[in-house]
């Protein structure tokens, strides 16, 4: 059993020693609490409630801590892919709840598995999720200082369970004040996709992400027979020549564990009942 997360790049929230600590100590009792989930429960729900905890906390950009778009509302996006049986959903520009995640969790059995906007919050609302304001006092100052910074910020979860089955699951704020209605990497294939043989969660500038589909090819690459290190070199090589800036958490089929980011300040985290490996 293996779990390894991330909340985004540091950057995101400033370069305080007091921030660096509280980030590394977030990640560490999430990433525990995941693996202590996952004794009981599979790598498609571990996942889930892996990005639930971080969308819990205010220190990163997802769910409660969500940035604000261009027309001072919070909209938020989430996806989550089951390896085993390589299906899909997820929630895009959705309102007024408090864990994406858990949304795209549960349209993970219906027809029509990726819904946007109002029909996602309707989704949401016939389904038992209640509403939920993520607006936060000073929000707006917060993020008018977030935004120097680029709009980095994401969340996400790569598990494996006990029978060797892999899971993602990525959620996402936005990068902060866009243009209404932006779409990013986080509920599509480029930031988010799983398979039998590995699974992958993104963060970084989406619209960089998407162009270089680098979730997904990550993951073909692996499947064709590249070890993880060179799937994730090969990708990266390709986000560089196009000026990308990406994270990326991954678990292969063999347990193994890999991360890499265009700068070297992707927060994450990985346990695997015994050593931690934390961002420094």
């Amino acid at each position: 059993m293996k779990v390894i997360i991330h909340g985004g790049f540091f950057s995101e929230s400033g370069q305080s020693h007091e921030v660096k600590t509280a980030k590394q100590n977030s990640l560490k009792e999430i990433a525990r609490k995941a693996f202590d989930y996952l004794k009981d429960h599979p790598a498609f729900e571990t996942a889930a409630y892996a990005v639930s905890l971080l969308e819990d906390d205010e220190l990163y950009n997802a769910g409660t801590g969500s940035q604000i778009q261009g027309d001072g509302m919070i909209r938020m996006s989430a996806a989550i892919m089951n390896g085993e049986t390589q299906k899909m959903s997820g929630v895009i520009n959705i309102e007024n709840v408090k864990n994406p995640v858990l949304i795209a969790e549960a349209l993970i059995g219906e027809d029509d598995r990726v819904l946007g906007g109002s029909g996602a919050k309707k989704y949401a609302t016939e389904h038992g999720f209640a509403d939920y304001s993520t607006e936060i006092p000073q929000r707006r100052k917060e993020y008018e200082e977030k935004l120097k910074n680029g709009g980095k910020g994401t969340v996400g979860c790569v598990a494996m369970d006990k029978d060797g089955r892999l899971a993602a699951a990525t959620s996402t704020g936005g990068k902060g004040f866009e243009i209404p209605g932006r779409i990013s990497d986080s509920a599509t294939v480029a930031g988010n996709y799983a398979n039998e043989y590995c699974a992958v969660s993104c963060t970084g500038v989406g619209e960089d992400i998407v162009s270089n589909a680098t979730a997904a090819k990550i993951v073909t690459r692996v499947t064709d027979g590249m070890s993880l290190s060179e799937a994730f070199t090969k990708t990266f090589d390709e986000l560089r020549a196009i000026e990308g800036f990406a994270g990326a958490i991954a678990i292969d089929k063999e347990g193994n564990i890999y991360h890499q980011d265009s700068d070297p300040t992707m927060v994450f985290a990985s346990f695997d009942g015994e050593n931690f490996d934390l961002f420094d």
